[in-house]
């Protein structure tokens, strides 16, 4: 094509120009005012013309060039406008990060124990919190008249026929002994409801964590060892345990289990009662009755039993003073605990 045919076709083109977007623009750019692009080409050629045509093609190219640097010129300081008026963003800033929540207090603990019974053998069983009179009580060994049936203690949601808020996670063992044979190694925990007035040392609501074993010549021995290997797990290897005899209608005899504290604050002297020891759960052997009630031959297999309140053990390990603080949904008490 002729010099000339090419600069007509080529003003031509930048007549119907259309630069919508940045990157036609660098097209645009490389292509007509690049050094190697259609306008440099041009001057190339236009060395090699004779005197005289080059005093015809020399003004039509210069025109060309000024145009296309015009267009060039108008619509960068176009994207330029644009590009200033849009928001800048550092994107090596670090993310904005979104807050987690965290795991309550007392599912911490109820885990951690959980954990430690799993690891020689207790499975986690659970049950229904509205429960009959037969597994509540009956099934246990609670005799009639037994205060715990009266509705002062109890949440009754049906008199006739009984039906209550369980009262502990004992009703769970005794589903499990009815449609489980002996050996039976469980873990219950659970919540709890009982007719107490709230403060900061009671609610009407708590958790528990009830274990059972029963299989053949499971002793008392069996029980203190279990037990102590959960006190030095949970409190620390060097932690010493006592149990005082106690009472409980399914399980004779049975025994309240204290662990050293220590006296080495005010603290403890308060939560101890200046004693050093802490109480932490009751414990026994299986009344023989509660296992009858269930279809297991009391003359082949024995049992212990043994059952814990979570927020009694999280406010010691903790140091909280007031139990209800648990119930509240405070996010500045919650959060605390969120990188535990």
């Amino acid at each position: 094509m002729a010099i000339k045919d090419r600069i007509s076709a080529l003003s031509n083109e930048l007549e119907g120009l259309k630069l919508s977007e940045l990157k036609d623009l660098e097209a645009f750019r490389l292509r007509f005012l690049s050094r190697k692009g259609e306008i440099a080409t041009l001057f190339e050629e236009f060395k090699l013309l004779a005197p005289e045509e080059k005093r015809v093609f020399g003004k039509p190219i210069n025109e060309l060039k000024k145009r296309a640097e015009g267009i060039f010129s108008i619509h960068q300081s176009n994207f330029s406008t644009i590009e200033s008026n849009v928001p800048k963003i550092d994107l090596t800033l670090p993310g904005l990060m979104k807050e987690l929540g965290s795991s309550h207090p007392i599912t911490l603990v109820r885990q951690e124990i959980e954990e430690i019974f799993e690891k020689i053998g207790f499975v986690l069983s659970t049950g229904p919190e509205i429960e009959d009179d037969w597994h509540n009580f009956s099934a246990l060994n609670f005799p009639d008249e037994h205060p715990a049936r009266d509705m002062q203690d109890t949440f009754f949601v049906n008199q006739d026929p009984a039906f209550a808020l369980r009262t502990h996670t004992s009703s769970v063992q005794v589903r499990v002994m009815e449609h489980q044979k002996p050996p039976i190694r469980t873990l219950s925990p659970g919540r709890v409801f009982r007719n107490e007035a709230i403060s900061s040392r009671a609610h009407c609501i708590f958790h528990q964590v009830e274990g059972l074993y029963i299989d053949e010549k499971v002793s008392f021995a069996d029980m203190k060892q279990t037990l102590l290997y959960f006190a030095k797990e949970f409190f620390g290897k060097d932690t010493k345990i006592r149990l005082r005899p106690s009472y409980f209608p399914f399980t004779e005899p049975s025994a309240e289990m204290d662990v050293y504290w220590g006296l080495k604050t005010e603290t403890d002297y308060r939560i101890t009662k200046g004693t050093g020891w802490l109480e932490v759960m009751g414990c026994g052997m299986v009344d023989p009755a509660v296992l009858e009630s269930s279809n297991i031959d009391s003359t082949k297999y024995s049992g212990y039993a043994f059952g814990m309140g979570i927020e009694r053990i999280t406010m010691n390990k903790y140091q909280i003073s007031d139990l209800r603080m648990f119930f509240e949904n405070d996010l500045r008490f919650i959060g605390q605990f969120a990188k535990i």
